[in-house]
């Protein structure tokens, strides 16, 4: 609202002032403001350009039955043969490629335009994300795989698996338990995943079909479809301790067995407002922020000369956790900020 309110005032009152009136900071007035839309200017066009006849004559040779299967470069050099030039390979290719012209002979595969997923989590069980991840073996060459099921609203991991190898029938028994350790109703849940052979899988789809959860997957090769399964797999491997190569399989799940209760337990997102997953899974994250605020007000009360901004508030609280926001949800999401 504050942002909003300054850029009210701007035009009236320049933006420096209207942020020293509400006490907001001008690099980030200035950071958040929207860009002004532009109308492109025409490109005029430069005096060296054909015109429209000798552009003509151009496509004309081209088109010719003598020069109709060959390349601009072959017709450039045979005229040169002949003493004759009517424009340079560059011309001659860029006119083709103005006539839909250019394109490659041979048969060429077109990849489907995927679609892009965009999911919404308001709550806890809403929407999870699941991936697979390798950790390094003892030698070369060989690694353990990493199953991990998270919920994207909370970040809480609510399921993992190591195992020696990648396998559909594992990720559908792990999915499973999970799904009835959290006792999810059928209709409630969406699992988001990549492409992957496991997670394609026609076990693990059956699985989801009959317990009624609908799967989405992201489009190839944009790792930026499933952001929350990166971010854990990174908090993962940098964490302190983490071994450069896991001794056994055993070792492995050892290690998994301490972190996992730590990520969930005592790991605080700054997207969550510094509160733990499992405070936000559980639902009790309302609890801890008005505590939070208690002690605020009273710091305040103590040396409110500390606080130039006024009474210091917690962080807020998630309300929505996305999968490839729509413009229009980012623009409300930077308002609230």
């Amino acid at each position: 609202m504050i942002e909003q309110t300054v850029w009210e005032l701007a035009p009236v009152i320049g933006t420096r002032s209207a942020c020293r009136a509400l006490g907001a900071a001008p690099a980030t007035i200035y950071r958040r403001r929207p860009p002004e839309p532009r109308e492109p200017r025409p490109r005029p066009a430069p005096a060296r350009a054909l015109g429209v006849v000798e552009r003509q004559a151009v496509l004309e040779v081209l088109h010719s039955e003598r020069f109709v299967d060959c390349a601009p470069a072959s017709v450039y050099a045979t005229l040169l043969d002949e003493g004759v030039y009517l424009a340079s390979q560059r011309t001659m290719y860029r006119l083709l490629a103005g006539a839909g012209e250019l394109r490659e002979r041979r048969a060429q595969r077109r990849h489907p335009a995927y679609w892009k997923p965009q999911l919404l989590a308001t709550g806890p069980n809403q929407l999870w994300s699941w991936d697979i991840t390798k950790l390094l073996g003892p030698a070369k060459w060989t690694s353990y795989h990493l199953y991990v099921i998270l919920d994207v609203f909370s970040r809480y991991v609510v399921g993992w698996m190591v195992a020696a190898r990648e396998s559909a029938a594992l990720a559908q028994r792990l999915i499973g338990a999970t799904l009835h350790k959290q006792g999810i109703a059928p209709g409630t849940l969406t699992i988001h995943a990549d492409r992957g052979s496991s997670m394609r899988s026609k076990p693990v789809a059956l699985l989801l079909a009959d317990l009624g959860v609908t799967k989405t997957h992201t489009r190839p090769y944009t790792s930026t479809d499933n952001p929350y399964s990166e971010a854990q797999f990174k908090t993962l491997k940098y964490r302190p301790g983490f071994p450069r190569r896991f001794g056994s399989l055993q070792d492995a799940r050892a290690f998994c067995q301490t972190f996992f209760p730590w990520y969930n337990q005592a790991h605080r997102h700054s997207g969550l407002g510094l509160m733990t997953p499992a405070a936000v899974h559980y639902g009790h994250a309302q609890r801890i922020q008005a505590l939070r605020a208690r002690v605020l007000q009273r710091a305040y009360a103590a040396a409110p000369e500390r606080f130039v901004r006024g009474t210091p508030r917690p962080p807020e609280l998630p309300t929505a956790a996305w999968i490839n926001p729509p413009p229009e949800a980012t623009g409300k999401e930077q308002m609230q900020q």
